[in-house]
């Protein structure tokens, strides 16, 4: 598909990911984030950010302090984001389950998104469970980008097949 495609009407209660930014929005959110992994107890939070970007579901990022001791480990490689600045890898460790560059974080962020300084995200469909208010999320299609999926937000979402150039 080319072109942007044809927005979903959002019910009550509902975002349309069309209505978000370009460049991305950055909000704090009092939702509840929990993630599990290995069984374990990941992070647990009512302090996480959302990262809101057209055509994308919220990416959570979470505040260091609400992951578990040990359960973040700096992996190889980064990324560069257009908007955010270079990101930096991590690995999950939850239970005996290690997720590889599960999770980014920007150690230098660029001006406009500096609230995300010592916040993390988090791939949601490499952990065991992710929930937001006690909803399990469901991971934003594709293998690249980071979004969570909740009955709160309508598409369609970038990332599966044919929306490259959305």
């Amino acid at each position: 598909m080319t072109g942007r495609p044809t927005p979903e009407v959002p019910g009550p209660g509902q975002e349309s990911v069309w209505d978000y930014p370009r460049p991305p929005r950055v909000e704090r959110s009092s939702e509840e984030v929990v993630v599990t992994l290995g069984g374990a107890l990941v992070a647990r939070t009512t302090s996480a950010l959302r990262v809101l970007e057209t055509s994308h579901p919220p990416t959570y990022y979470l505040p260091r302090p609400a992951f578990a001791p040990g359960s973040l480990r700096t992996a190889g490689g980064g990324s560069y984001c257009e908007w955010k600045g270079a990101a930096t890898y991590l690995d999950v460790i939850g239970g005996d389950v290690v997720a590889s560059r599960a999770g980014w974080f920007y150690p230098v962020p660029t001006a406009p998104y500096a609230a995300i300084v010592e916040h993390v995200a988090l791939y949601p469909g490499l952990m065991d469970e992710c929930t937001v208010d006690g909803e399990v999320v469901t991971a934003q299609p594709g293998g690249f980008y980071g979004g969570w999926v909740t009955s709160r937000v309508v598409g369609p979402f970038k990332g599966g097949p044919g929306t490259e150039g959305w």
